[in-house]
């Protein structure tokens, strides 16, 4: 039995079919079962929880044996993964794959230090792990969705610092390969895709396959974190995503590595291929 926390979201939807595809037994953690429910209807078991009620965690774990722990990215990251483990502490759950970010190990970034605790819980609960590290993912590009329809300039805040962006559908993969062997333990995997893409060349692919131009407009740090504020983000999320913005413009994101083609035997999807699969979201 294989618990799924985060089942609902990009990682979850991808990586759900390929664990049922292995027969394994998938039991998801929500706190909207309805929604649950109705993306895998009687294929998995639902469990309704949330990391702040550890009755639920507990009652989540009851009879699993592994655990795939992804948290919302925010603040909350280390408090919600210490919370996981101290409850597999009290369960019988053998194997925890968790879903890092890059960078986790870099000890002058905000975010990557939520991660970085959340990944000494796991390590701390003493049970069989694998961590992975992904870089960006190609979907974030659907959050210029608006834009491209509207023919409005998408706004560039990264400059031309290139990030080594990963299909979400090779995350979920190589998650998959982990929950469902023994051949990953102990690994951290730092996920990518092929290349190191600026935002500019990812709007000139998806451009091409759309067969039209998309307008860009480089805009400063200051001006992405002013929108954000004035939507009401808090305040340690705003300080995080600044560093990050620095991290990608200085291109400390930017090297490809191989673990996705060592753990799948295969190279890592290049963002064309992604493009060319999720081409009507844009139009």
């Amino acid at each position: 039995m294989i618990l799924v926390a985060g089942a609902t979201g990009t990682i979850g939807r991808a990586l759900i079919p390929q664990l049922l595809a292995a027969r394994a037994d998938v039991r998801v953690l929500t706190r909207d079962p309805a929604r649950a429910r109705a993306l895998w209807g009687s294929d998995v078991e639902v469990a309704c929880g949330d990391f702040t009620d550890a009755p639920s965690l507990a009652r989540s774990l009851d009879g699993a044996d592994r655990v795939f722990l992804l948290t919302a990215p925010g603040p909350t990251v280390a408090d919600h993964d210490r919370a996981m483990a101290a409850a597999v502490m009290r369960s019988r759950v053998e194997q925890i794959v968790k879903l890092s970010a890059y960078g986790a190990e870099q000890e002058d970034l905000i975010a990557s230090s939520w991660h970085r605790a959340g990944e000494e819980a796991v390590i701390a609960t003493g049970r069989r792990f694998t961590l992975l590290r992904p870089a960006g993912f190609h979907s974030n590009a659907l959050a210029w969705t608006p834009s491209v329809r509207a023919g409005a300039p998408i706004e560039i805040s990264t400059g031309t610092g290139k990030h080594a962006i990963v299909d979400p559908r090779d995350v979920a993969a190589v998650a998959a390969r982990a929950l469902t062997s023994n051949d990953h333990d102990g690994r951290a995997y730092t996920l990518t895709g092929p290349a190191g893409l600026d935002a500019h060349e990812q709007i000139a692919i998806l451009a091409e396959a759309l067969g039209r131009p998309i307008a860009a407009e480089d805009v400063t740090v200051e001006h992405a974190t002013a929108k954000m504020r004035a939507a009401g983000a808090p305040e340690a999320f705003v300080a995080a995503v600044v560093q990050g913005l620095t991290f990608l413009r200085d291109g400390r994101a930017s090297a490809p590595t191989d673990d996705v083609a060592a753990v799948l035997g295969r190279p890592p999807r290049p963002f064309a291929a992604w493009v060319r699969d999720h081409l009507d979201a844009f139009r």
